[in-house]
């Protein structure tokens, strides 16, 4: 526990403007994120006696050990900023709402020529129309029925799309006129995409104007006497009329708002939303978040507005945002509002009428929902620590391992061989710290060498980080005595001049596959899933090897656990555990423990290990097939430089095959558009050197199949 006196910064070196203010901990991570109209008053509050302090804010001052601090000019950057650095750190002690679930929503892909309805979930895409969010995809697909009756706009993929323009033969929702079939060309572009904006126009609430449109043109029909006409117009009408009743009139004076309810209690907080548009309940979602940081309920409200409103623009920000506090700073968070609708944004308490009502019925929802969540979470809190305290028992460990990674490797014959490492805290996956390597050290199949290789790679990552932030400084060697592995820096590429660098300094040698060797201290530069920085800033993003488990599991028996136990000593890292569970009989091995740990079949220390286990297996097999799949997809032309996808795409267009490719000339390859001399002489060595490939078999008939396609040779 850190003392913090040892990093408070004297009053004088603090500014008194508004700003942005970063606690961070011993090890660079950045553990809170906050705003002030005064940054000296603010930050000075926070080192008073601890005995005054709220106790999660003593806990985040005695985790620390600095403060940092951003001047802006106003109030409203100030909200802007830490709305991005609470995005970017994702800080351990800020309040961060999150989903209890993905909401549908219904989409309009007006970035497409032919506009498609749809259902989507997940991170919105730009150029893209979103009506929602909705409790279910069912209620939305009931919607879109209704609709296509009076807007056919399509709702098929791109591969149906493109197979019924091939063919010339729309899909069967085309034959029954809930399509305008753009694919066959019965509409032009222009008139589908005029459909799919008054479909926009009705789910955004201007319904009036379509249904007296309908009925205008229904009793013209009638008094025509073309009566099949009307008939069908007058269903037309009716089916709007049965969407729009599925979202009933809340707000009399046709409102577009967003009602936002709080039920909260000492340690978390519920949240529910009503999208209010066209005076109808559209859309409703509710977040859960614990409360990490001492916070009130204008506090909450305002993380909130910056969840729900950070990413968006325009019409997606409401004219008026009911609440049930108003933010400390209203006037700030009303006019970030206001930039980002571009337009006047009333944010305000109901104090009577209609509005007032409705927002009870939404704070009656957040109640609910906290209370259904504390049902839930009192069970998985239970069943986690007692699953954690089960295998500190069992393995003899002096705590709980709140941090477990377990690794896995996988390969098919020998031949690809990958490992991964997944990540569990406090029981909970934890993806977004998954890794992946690649076996580089040696060919073949070895699954004890394999997880001595991934083992040793991954922790040298995490000593280096230690010694790069300064914790940790391995003691010189006895004389006579070899350096510890550890402390061998990379040797130089054999094209550098020494002195050799400081290992932490040492760029990323090439792949492999490029000709070069891996560095000296066995890492691979691509050991991981493409995300983080790879511990080169010092800046408080995660990094990629920076924290260590307190147990490592390894999936396989005693000679897997050996190899690890084995990797861990030569580096000297005798602080985390390690075990291994083994697949047969899911028996848990210790390193120099010829009988293994058997744990109960009941045992929640069991499931975890096991579900910890199975994760890594199916993250490494992921990774394993993807790289093969690519494999089996490669081509000759793939190793040639300078030659891009639409160029490769443009040679096997113009040829038919890589087969009628490498039979061709030089000066044939020429002809094709944007191919000049020098790559069609890189292509046909490329093709030449490349040994062609096993003619395929089909192995119903036994018939040797020419190749034809561009994929393989």
């Amino acid at each position: 526990m850190a003392d913090p006196s040892s990093y408070r910064p004297s009053p004088g070196q603090i500014p008194d403007s508004p700003g942005v203010y970063k606690f961070r901990d011993e090890h660079r991570r950045v553990i809170y994120v906050g705003k002030a109209k005064n940054l000296r008053q603010r930050v000075a509050s926070y080192f008073q006696d601890l005995a005054h302090l709220h106790p999660r804010t003593r806990t985040m001052v005695t985790t620390a050990s600095s403060v940092e601090w951003t001047v802006v000019s106003t109030e409203v950057e100030a909200l802007q900023l830490e709305y991005t650095w609470i995005k970017e750190f994702d800080p351990r002690f800020n309040v961060k709402y999150r989903d209890d679930k993905s909401y549908p929503y219904l989409a309009v892909t007006l970035n497409e020529e032919f506009p498609r309805v749809q259902v989507m979930r997940g991170a919105k895409k730009k150029g893209v129309r979103y009506f929602g969010p909705y409790g279910h995809a069912w209620a939305i697909r009931e919607t879109v029925d209704l609709m296509l009756r009076v807007f056919p706009v399509r709702t098929c993929s791109a591969g149906v799309f493109k197979n019924a323009a091939r063919t010339g033969r729309p899909c069967l929702l085309g034959y029954i006129d809930k399509c305008s079939a753009p694919c066959v060309g019965r509409v032009t572009p222009e008139e589908h995409r005029a459909l799919a904006e008054d479909f926009c126009d009705f789910m955004a609430g201007r319904t009036g104007t379509y249904i007296r449109r309908l009925e205008k043109d229904m009793m013209q029909a009638a008094e025509e006497m073309e009566y099949e006409r009307a008939a069908r117009l007058r269903d037309d009408a009716g089916a709007l009329k049965r969407a729009m009743e599925k979202s009933a009139v809340v707000l009399a004076d046709a409102t577009d708002a967003d009602l936002i309810a709080v039920a909260e209690d000492e340690l978390e907080a519920a949240l529910q939303i009503f999208h209010v548009r066209g005076g109808r309940v559209r859309g409703q979602r509710g977040w859960v978040t614990d409360k990490v940081e001492a916070v009130d309920t204008a506090g909450l409200v305002e993380h909130a507005l910056q969840q729900l409103y950070g990413e968006e623009r325009g019409d997606a920000v409401p004219k008026e945002v009911l609440v049930p506090a108003l933010p400390e700073d209203t006037e700030a968070v009303s006019q970030w509002l206001a930039e980002r609708r571009g337009a006047q944004v009333s944010l305000r308490i109901p104090q009577r009428g209609d509005k007032k009502d409705l927002m009870a019925t939404v704070q009656r929802n957040a109640q609910q929902a906290l209370g259904l969540h504390k049902t839930k979470r009192a069970s998985d809190l239970t069943t986690r620590s007692r699953a954690l305290e089960e295998i500190a028992e069992a393995l003899g460990l002096d705590a709980a391992p709140l941090r477990i990674e377990c690794y896995d490797i996988s390969h098919l014959q020998g031949d690809d061989v990958v490992a991964s490492m997944v990540v569990f805290e406090d029981g909970l996956a934890r993806k977004s710290e998954y890794r992946r390597f690649q076996i580089k050290g040696f060919e073949g199949q070895d699954d004890v060498r394999s997880m001595h290789e991934v083992i040793g790679r991954r922790f040298k990552r995490y000593l280096q980080e230690k010694e790069r932030t300064g914790e940790w400084e391995q003691p010189p060697p006895a004389s006579g005595e070899a350096p510890h592995p550890a402390q061998v820096p990379p040797a130089p590429h054999p094209a550098q001049v020494p002195p050799a660098p400081h290992p932490a300094q040492v760029p990323p040698a090439p792949h492999p596959a490029q000709g070069a060797p891996l560095p000296a201290d066995g890492t691979d530069p691509r050991d991981t899933d493409p995300r983080g920085d790879d511990g080169r800033e010092d800046d408080g993003r995660p990094k990629r090897f920076a924290y260590p488990p307190q147990l490592v599991v390894v999936d396989g028996g005693q000679p897997q656990v050996a190899a690890a136990r084995r990797a861990l000593d030569e580096l000297g890292i005798d602080d985390i555990a390690v075990c291994g569970l083994a697949k047969r009989l899911e028996e848990v091995w210790l390193p120099d423990d010829d009988d293994p740990v058997v744990l109960p079949r009941s045992s929640e220390g069991l499931y975890l290990l096991q579900r910890v286990r199975d994760e890594a297996h199916r993250f490494a097999i992921t990774y394993q097939r993807s790289k093969r799949a690519k494999r089996i997809r490669s081509s000759p032309l793939d190793d040639v430089a300078g030659l891009g996808e639409t160029r490769k795409q443009a040679l096997i267009k113009h040829f038919g095959s890589v087969k009628k490719l490498r039979q061709a000339t030089i000066e044939e390859i020429c002809q094709v558009p944007g191919i000049g001399r020098r790559t069609a002489e890189s292509v046909a060595a490329a093709l030449a050197s490349a040994a062609p490939a096993a003619p395929a078999v089909n192995t119903a008939t036994g018939e040797i199949m020419e190749e034809d396609d561009g994929g393989t040779s």
